[in-house]
């Protein structure tokens, strides 16, 4: 009757044992996994977060140099707001993800750059795509 019990409690034993070793090497895997897949979604937001600051970026630099020459009143009031866009963006915490107004900074980026454009009467459209982005008019 002994032996019998023995082999009751090694086969209750060995599905605990299995259990066990299966939930965590399912827990590591899973690990791995999520590790992966959160490296490769911020890469992809973090590219399409600095494709977008970058081509503000540009096109402030453009306008600023197009427009260094102008000296009416008008102008002086959309260099105004250039500088105030160019000096956000390189405020920009460009190598800090954990910055926890990212976010809200980028939005007022955004705003700067809508002013700016409605000043320079601009309609542009900034596009993330699979080839790329771009910014048109």
């Amino acid at each position: 009757m002994a032996g019998t019990q023995d082999i009751f409690d090694s086969i209750v034993m060995a599905d605990e044992r299995f259990h066990g070793e299966g939930y965590r090497e399912g827990y590591e895997e899973g690990s791995s996994l999520g590790v992966m897949e959160g490296r490769q979604h911020g890469t992809l937001h973090g590219a399409k977060i600095g494709s977008e600051i970058g081509c503000y970026q540009g096109f402030a630099f453009a306008w600023k140099c197009l427009l260094h020459s102008c000296t009416t009143e008008k102008d002086s009031r959309k260099m105004k707001v250039l500088e105030s866009l160019i000096g956000m963006i390189q405020k920009f915490p460009y190598d800090d993800p954990t910055y926890d107004k990212l976010h809200e900074d980028l939005d007022k980026i955004r705003g700067k750059f809508k002013q700016f454009c409605s000043l320079l009467n601009v309609q542009p459209d900034f596009k993330i795509s699979a080839e790329g982005s771009g910014l048109s008019f």
